[in-house]
């Protein structure tokens, strides 16, 4: 078997514990992409307790979705599945050209908008100043991504449920999706369509960095005719990147979305490489 084709198997999931006084609808998204050729989902399985009835549906963006109401009690939800990958790293194309807005596919249009938590409009000349004599295409996203990665301060607790892209680059810190949040915005406001990503990362070739496992966000960019991944957070090529939401930001990807008194009581996210074919 070829290094091009060489498969790992991961074995991804979660799992939420709530407590409510009352019925509580919610929408839960934490289910791997069914349409992201990077990835094959081998199995995987849903779960309850207590055994609630759910409904799956597709957002606006493609995300699988379920509807469910939360008991009153004690209610967990999980969620399993083993997804083969590749065992390469994220692609790297120098090359992926920046497009002309008036070229640009309609679908990406909306990618170029100020949104909930991406302030492109208002970090515009800022944007410009710093990279607009940056080349074009991939070096100018790499370039957003290198001043992210080196000026934006990775902190637990930096921020809340409201922070946006113009109070992170005001405070200097953020998680990872404040990071994803920043390089959406500086690629907006140069032109480049970008959009949120939020999924699953094993800790596959890098340093175990001693924390529990998290779902983890970085953004897409188009460049060179298709969608490509870039990571302001880690900032270099990573192996195992399962998708599951994308959107405008953060707010097309809530993991758990819930309409009453439920209280999230325990969280675990699980993407660990489970197994590697012979060759």
């Amino acid at each position: 078997m070829s290094p091009t084709s060489l498969k790992l198997t991961l074995s991804v999931g979660c799992e939420f514990g709530y407590q409510s006084q009352f019925p509580t609808p919610a929408i839960v998204q934490v289910e791997a992409r069914r349409d992201d050729d990077r990835f094959c989902i081998a199995r995987e399985n849903w779960s309850s307790s207590p055994d609630l009835e759910t409904q799956k549906y597709a957002d606006l963006q493609g995300n699988p979705n379920r509807r469910l109401i939360i008991a009153p009690g004690a209610t967990t939800l999980s969620y399993s599945a083993e997804i083969e990958v590749s065992a390469l790293p994220d692609e790297v194309d120098l090359d992926a050209i920046q497009h002309r807005i008036e070229e640009l596919p309609d679908e990406t249009l909306v990618f170029l908008l100020a949104s909930r938590y991406c302030h492109s409009d208002a970090l515009s000349d800022a944007a410009w100043k710093m990279f607009g004599d940056s080349p074009g295409g991939w070096p100018r996203v790499q370039a957003v991504c290198d001043w992210v990665h080196q000026n934006i301060q990775y902190r637990a607790g930096a921020s809340t449920p409201l922070t946006t892209s113009l109070d992170v680059f005001n405070q200097q810190a953020g998680i990872c999706r404040d990071f994803a949040h920043m390089g959406i915005t500086f690629c907006r406001a140069l032109g480049i369509p970008a959009r949120y990503v939020f999924g699953y990362l094993p800790d596959i070739g890098v340093v175990d960095p001693g924390t529990p496992m998290d779902f983890h966000a970085w953004f897409e960019a188009y460049l060179g005719g298709r969608w490509r991944t870039f990571d302001a957070r880690h900032n270099f090529p990573r192996i195992g990147r399962v998708s599951v939401g994308r959107g405008r930001d953060a707010v097309d990807c809530a993991m758990i979305t819930t309409f009453g008194d439920a209280t999230l009581q325990t969280m675990r996210v699980q993407a660990e490489l489970k197994s590697v074919p012979e060759a």
